[in-house]
């Protein structure tokens, strides 16, 4: 029902897209040798990456760089860090080694019901052809799957910047950005007056020092509340990285761990901290302390 109603306003469900990255492949003699098309890699974890052109090495050449695609889609492709890709999977004379040369990302899962109902909430938006914010939200976010939130605004006449976030709250790397810009700069969406630039969100570190302390009366459960207490800890983190412009509030941090079971929160680090709509607060050392049982 869902994509019907989406295809009543022309806005389609994100499909699953596959991870990319730059793979070098090096010749242990320098001789004219082509790296055809399909030529996979791996990291010996059975996923897989093939390149995705016809590739020739010069004579006189020993290295040669492609770029390649994971061959299965969604999330699992991406994160590889450089030099992790480095097993030849299709036997080539003259190969000595392969290696990615760059982190490899972009890989997304089909766009989820909850992240397509509010596209499409969001579609009318997207009618204008004056190039308001939430018309640039709207196809920003139809980018890819893997975005979370985005800011739009216009340090001057006829310049636009758009900073996206992934719903991780990390800052999207340069294969989300082109893909970002490459929707928003296409002639039929933006605008054209507007110089559009995509750009990553800046990050504001901070640090948690605290230390909470357990009613006696809940003796018996100390083990539980302390787990809870980290989860509710870790659930602060996530929830002050998700939103770009959020406020760095030490109350929510003591609001969820006494919802977690704490009796008394004591709280050093951080203060409140107010952010720009460009900053997105990023948790840098954590401490949480339990400090015993304590009655009253």
């Amino acid at each position: 029902y869902l994509d019907l109603i989406g295809i009543l306003l022309n806005v389609l469900r994100i499909l699953a897209t596959k991870a990319k990255t730059t793979v070098r492949f090096t010749l242990s003699t320098p001789v004219s040798q082509i790296i055809p098309k399909g030529t996979r890699v791996t990291a010996g974890d059975n996923v897989f990456f093939a390149t995705t052109a016809d590739v020739t090495v010069t004579s006189g050449e020993t290295k040669v760089e492609v770029k390649a695609e994971c061959v299965s889609v969604g999330v699992i492709g991406n994160g590889y860090p450089v030099g992790k890709l480095n097993q030849l999977v299709d036997p080539l004379p003259f190969v000595q080694s392969v290696s990615n040369v760059t982190e490899s990302g972009g890989g997304a899962d089909e766009e989820d019901d909850d992240s397509y109902a509010e596209r499409i909430r969001q579609a009318p938006e997207s009618f204008s052809v004056a190039g308001p914010s939430g018309a640039y939200e709207f196809w920003a976010k139809s980018a890819s799957t893997l975005l979370g939130d985005v800011n739009v605004s216009s340090p001057r006449a006829g310049v636009v910047e758009i900073r996206p976030l992934l719903k991780t709250g990390e800052i999207p790397d340069q294969t989300i950005l082109d893909q970002v810009a490459a929707v928003c700069n296409d002639r039929k969406i933006r605008p054209l007056t507007d110089q559009v630039f995509v750009l990553a969100p800046t990050q504001k570190t901070y640090n948690i020092e605290a230390t909470y302390w357990i009613d006696t009366d809940k003796e018996s459960a100390v083990t539980t509340i302390q787990a809870n207490v980290n989860k509710a800890v870790a659930s602060y983190q996530l929830w002050q990285r998700a939103k770009l412009g959020r406020d760095i509030d030490p109350s929510e941090l003591v609001f969820l761990m006494k919802q977690a079971g704490a009796k008394r929160v004591s709280v050093t680090s951080p203060v409140f901290t107010t952010l720009t709509e460009s900053q997105v607060a990023k948790e840098h050392t954590v401490n949480v302390v339990y400090g015993g049982l304590e009655s009253g």
